[in-house]
């Protein structure tokens, strides 16, 4: 990786790109929309190299699966969907419904669950049993009644983690003509109010495309790590996040703030001496390429530089975290102290990993309960009398006339 100073960060290391309007996304989901089943087949066959006759998973395809996985895999997926559902558990506290007195009316909300979600778990390159837990289990947390998942090349490790997340119906269908599946429905795959998850750029660009439809979690570019260390910062911790972060795809981007030299340099040596031995070498080294070692002369650099970039996962490996925690701002998960691995956060130390990327953690968050929920406002008012003239000089102003007739001829008579 590069060594630079602060003084030499390129230009577009601040600026992102959304997805791409890809004409072929256009066109297959369009197929999907008029030709359903026959055209997921098609695509199927065109795109990932598999003859589906019927895709949707059967409950003796779902136990075959189990029998090919490992015990011990089983049980990990097992330990870390407990911690997830505890996670997502209390973070459904937070929503409430409740109901107070304003100027003689009741006002209030409901949290209702959204009906049907669609997850989308990647799977093109490797099976990605931890997304289908990621994306089920706060679903069903917050009380969707139907939760579906579609996968490429559906794995048995992918059929068993979405089962123990608690799916409602598993289908072995990839790619752009799954969010198109999912979007519009087909004979097979019901349409669904929302789609969430991860996925390649073309998915990511089907997403784009069919919003407006159903609702999405958000755009999800290449994933990312940013580290902020100081010279306490463990050389060997700290490459092993950057090789993890990089084995992503070719696309992911390992950063590192730091305000020593001298650990920049032991990083660089402990990534060479690592990355020889990896069997994701390839990738890794692609990736890399994205990446940069940023010598920083403070830690309020360091802090300027990343909240201006927003990085999805965020590292803190310094003497006093707590003391820069407030004002870091914008990240989509933050991992404090040189055990806190990302892979911690990837697969079961509770949090979820579909996180914020390209910026977009200065103004969202990562999936939750909240995704998967509707705050409804009500009001119930039997004595508007405090409400009349308010509500009538707005709308005077506005030019409203119905709306400060309909507020008028509620006085009493």
């Amino acid at each position: 990786m590069e060594i630079i100073t602060s003084k030499e960060i390129p230009k577009d290391f601040f600026e992102y790109k959304g997805p791409h309007n890809i004409e072929v996304v256009r066109q297959i989901l369009q197929g999907v929309k008029d030709g359903g089943d026959e055209a997921i087949k098609k695509y199927s066959q065109m795109f990932d190299g598999i003859d589906i006759d019927k895709f949707e998973m059967t409950k003796k395809q779902i136990e075959y699966a189990y029998s090919r996985v490992d015990k011990k895999t089983i049980e990990a997926l097992k330990h870390a969907a407990k911690n997830i559902k505890i996670f997502a558990k209390k973070q459904l506290e937070c929503f409430k419904d409740f109901e107070i007195e304003v100027d003689g009316a009741t006002i209030g909300q409901r949290i209702i669950p959204i009906e049907k979600v669609g997850c989308y778990v990647p799977g093109g390159n490797y099976p990605l049993p931890s997304t289908a837990l990621m994306c089920v289990i706060p679903a069903k947390v917050a009380g969707v009644k139907e939760v579906i998942v579609c996968s490429p090349k559906m794995r048995s490790v992918t059929v068993v983690a979405a089962d123990i997340a608690g799916a409602d119906r598993i289908f072995n269908v990839g790619g752009v003509q799954a969010i198109g599946a999912m979007a519009y429905g087909t004979e097979t795959v019901p349409a669904v109010n929302k789609i969430v998850g991860p996925g390649s750029k073309y998915v990511v660009a089907a997403k784009n495309e069919v919003y407006g439809e159903v609702g999405l979690d958000f755009i999800a570019g290449p994933s990312e790590v940013l580290i902020i260390a100081d010279e306490s910062g463990k050389a060997d911790f700290i490459a092993a996040d950057l090789l993890a972060q990089a084995e992503h795809d070719s696309n992911a981007k390992p950063f590192l703030l730091t305000t020593s030299k001298k650990l920049a340099e032991k990083v660089v040596k402990q990534i060479e001496k690592h990355l020889v031995t990896l069997e994701t070498r390839e990738i890794i080294e692609q990736s890399l390429q994205n990446g940069k070692i940023i010598i920083v002369k403070d830690l309020e650099e360091a802090i300027e530089i990343s909240n201006k970039r927003a990085p999805e996962h965020l590292e803190l490996q310094i003497k006093k975290p707590d003391a820069i925690i407030k004002k870091l701002i914008n990240y989509g998960s933050l991992f404090v102290g040189k055990y806190a691995a990302e892979a911690f956060g990837d697969y079961c130390s509770g949090t979820n990993h579909t996180l914020p990327t390209n910026g977009s953690a200065k103004y969202t968050s990562g999936l939750s309960v909240r995704d998967f929920i509707k705050m409804q406002t009500h009001q119930k008012i039997k004595n508007p009398s405090k409400l009349i003239d308010t509500a009538a000089e707005i709308a005077n102003v506005e030019g409203l006339m119905a709306h400060k007739l309909a507020a008028e001829i509620r006085r009493e008579k």
